[in-house]
């Protein structure tokens, strides 16, 4: 069992570390020598096996990357409320204030999940937290998000997005039985694509964001890992996901943020004037989305045999991808006009043609394929997803702006 496995890692792990004359770092707080590595208490502890446990007999055991994130976080809450068994990791960088990262880890654990805090590059923390328990499904959300920070830190995408995926499926292929997985990609891989609506059969060899070169090579690595180690493997390609507890970066949290604070919105045009238009999709739509793939992926050989199931050519087909979205894109003036009426406070709009940063001047997703094999149906409209997130935001901030950064610092304060 691989629940016993861990506890051996542990320990070679610690004599490695003595060996070396020192003892890891604090993950957690970046501390001084003399510390662990905050995953190595956390798997100690009796709650990180718990975590995986599921409430019923058929449950899944899934690994999800990624759970101090947004998309993480929801769809761990949605796997644990169903009765399956979740174990989280994340490494709670500072892209934008980790404290909002804490606070979702927070409420995963008062729902009975567990979020380890390592780098899915720590390849100790990735083979321990894989042995603890026996997963039946790795969700790998994980990522560096963001297509104009990329120009800022590309070493982080390539690292995060690229490294971090690798390490994911080195990790999987060396377990028994084999997971099935389940990744996010992104509609930016459609970059410059004109053809609307995005299909999964359109060519995507034009990204136009070192982000989305970093998502079409993480859909080129599933096609290689199913096709040398016959890792079943799903994609999903994510359009514009918003709603409560979202990035602060991301444009719904940030235009609401600056209406607030009676700051100009910026709404760039393109070279015909035209405004930017995105396939805005819901975080429950998301999520319905990503349990439907974990529920429909394929197993892997190892895990039929275990199962004294029949194993057969037709259990190595490709890996499988498809668009998650809302089906109706919307420009930004559109979004304003929406927060504008729930907020109650009119925005201050600067129109500006937009400069090269990667960002794509429409989204249209076609989710017919999602819709007839996983049982996909975006259901939240626009107007009603924009109505519940600003119930959330106008929560988020009852005490004030500076109070709500104050909250969610980077130091972690809630």
């Amino acid at each position: 069992m691989r629940g016993h496995a861990v506890w051996a890692s542990l320990a070679a792990l610690t004599c490695r570390t003595f060996a070396h004359g020192t003892l890891l770092r604090s993950a957690a707080t970046g501390g001084a020598i003399g510390e662990e590595k905050a995953w190595v208490q956390q798997l100690r502890d009796a709650r990180a096996a718990a975590s995986c446990r599921p409430a019923t007999a058929n449950g899944k055991i899934v690994f999800v990357t990624g759970t101090g994130g947004f998309v993480g976080y929801h769809v761990a809450l949605a796997l644990r409320a169903r009765g399956d068994g979740v174990l989280g990791l994340d490494n709670f960088n500072g892209h934008y204030p980790s404290g909002l990262k804490r606070t979702r880890a927070g409420t995963l654990e008062q729902a009975g999940v567990i979020t380890l805090e390592a780098d899915l590059n720590d390849a100790d923390a990735l083979k321990a937290a894989t042995e603890l328990c026996n997963f039946t499904h790795v969700l790998h959300l994980a990522a560096q998000p963001g297509v104009r920070y990329a120009l800022k830190d590309p070493d982080a995408y390539v690292k995060s997005n690229v490294g971090g995926f690798v390490s994911v499926l080195e990790r999987v292929r060396k377990l028994d039985p084999m997971p099935s997985v389940v990744y996010a990609s992104s509609s930016s891989v459609y970059g410059t694509n004109t053809k609307m609506p995005f299909s999964e059969e359109d060519a995507v060899d034009s990204p136009a964001s070192l982000y989305a070169a970093t998502k079409r090579e993480d859909e080129l690595l599933a096609h290689t890992y199913n096709h040398l180690f016959h890792i079943p493997l799903t994609g999903l390609r994510f359009f514009t996901v918003y709603g409560p507890y979202g990035r602060p970066d991301m444009a719904l949290f940030g235009f609401a943020n600056r209406i607030l604070k009676g700051e100009p919105v910026t709404v760039y045009t393109g070279p015909d004037g035209r405004e930017m238009e995105r396939d805005f999709t819901y975080i429950d739509d998301i999520v319905r989305g990503c349990l439907g793939a974990l529920d429909n992926v394929r197993l892997s050989r190892s895990a039929l045999k275990a199962r004294n199931m029949t194993v057969s050519a037709a259990d190595d087909s490709p890996p499988k991808l498809y668009n998650l979205g809302n089906e109706h894109p919307a420009t930004v003036s559109k979004l304003l006009d929406l927060l504008e009426e729930f907020m109650g406070k009119r925005a201050v709009r600067e129109y500006v043609p937009a400069s090269n940063t990667g960002d794509v001047f429409r989204t249209f997703a076609n989710v017919s394929l999602a819709r007839a094999e996983l049982g996909y149906q975006p259901q939240i409209p626009l107007r009603e997803g924009v109505r519940r997130f600003v119930g959330w935001y106008q929560e988020f901030y009852k005490d004030g702006l500076d109070a709500a950064m104050l909250r969610y610092s980077a130091d972690g304060a809630v």
